[in-house]
């Protein structure tokens, strides 16, 4: 997305605990392709200083709700809001506030970085200083280069520096740092971060799931055009239980495992040793983890057995993302 102008406040003068109301509101979103309903009925809100985690299988229905965002398509149905306004052909309350950084960068191959952001700071009508911007983004050594010659990581570094470069107040990263190394990608996690204190908002989308739980003060997880899971993470995994799992002793059968208030039990076989895990979603969420390994340390001192390599963790993104997947999933709203 090119940002022509800029009459907004800036970003960093924004308070993110400002009590005004969301950036960004889509409400019973309805998009259609001929009789196919990409995205059907999907609704959620990004306030300022806030990042929005929205997560899916592939053909959930992200990049049609994103492109809507982004006023590149008129909703079916529904609506979407963004400062107030229908982005619907970008209009320019809307197009001078926001940017984005894309899967399919828009970066001219034949320009060098500076090149590149000097461009799209003549654009903006109250941009950040290049050279701060290529200090951010750790390109300042690579700044004479073609944009060709750049990594695939780099260009989406250059990517986010020059949607940075035109302080929008709301961002959508899709896919921010794929291709990116570890070291890359944690510094971008910091910029981010950064932004978020500053007031601006963010939409991400990632199939790097360690990414949402790092970044995400809320997310939604879609699947077959549907918000299968929203809330908060913490909301979100609590909703999807404690594990409680240990290798099932060798004199110890699957149907003599005790069965534990609020738990459901699976045995699995993990390197040609079976495996016992317990499930709890029952119960006090603070307390039920407890309750469930009390239980079964009673129950093996009474068998004479011990629970080896005994492990307890809450479910993590990846567990909840795996069940909407496999479609298991029913809404929650934590």
């Amino acid at each position: 997305m090119t940002t022509t102008e800029h009459t907004g406040p800036a970003a960093a003068t924004q308070d993110p605990t400002s009590t005004t109301g969301p950036s960004v509101v889509v409400s019973d979103l309805h998009q259609h392709y001929g009789d196919f309903e990409a995205v059907r009925g999907v609704s959620f809100e990004i306030r300022p200083g806030e990042l929005f985690a929205l997560l899916g299988t592939n053909g959930a229905g992200k990049t049609t709700t994103i492109e809507t965002l982004e006023g590149f398509r008129r909703p079916s149905s529904g609506t979407v809001r963004v400062f107030g306004q229908d982005p619907f052909g970008q209009p320019p309350g809307v197009r001078e506030r926001v940017n984005a950084v894309l899967q399919g960068s828009g970066l001219l191959e034949d320009l060098s970085v500076d090149e590149s952001l000097r461009l799209t700071s003549d654009l903006a009508a109250s941009p950040r200083d290049v050279e701060e911007i290529l200090r951010l983004v750790n390109l300042t050594d690579k700044r004479g280069l073609r944009v060709r010659q750049l990594s695939g990581g780099q260009k989406r570094r250059l990517d986010l520096g020059s949607a940075l470069l035109t302080r929008p107040e709301v961002l959508y990263l899709d896919e921010p740092t794929t291709g990116m190394d570890p070291e890359a990608r944690h510094e971008t996690w910091r910029i981010i971060n950064d932004l978020k204190e500053s007031g601006v908002a963010v939409l991400l989308t990632t199939h790097y799931l360690e990414e949402a739980e790092r970044l995400a003060d809320r997310l939604a997880i879609m699947h077959r055009g549907e918000i299968r899971v929203e809330g908060t993470l913490a909301g979100v995994l609590a909703g999807w239980g404690d594990r409680v799992s240990f290798l099932l002793p060798g004199d110890v059968r699957t149907a003599d495992l005790p069965d534990v208030d609020g738990a459901t039990i699976e045995v699995e076989t993990r390197d040609q040793e079976l495996w016992a895990t317990y499930t709890v979603t029952g119960g006090d969420v603070a307390e039920r983890a407890h309750r469930a390994v009390a239980a079964l340390v009673a129950w093996s001192a009474e068998q004479g057995v011990v629970l080896q390599h005994l492990q307890v963790r809450g479910a993590s993104l990846e567990d909840v993302f795996l069940q909407v997947a496999d479609g298991a999933a029913d809404l929650v709203t934590p």
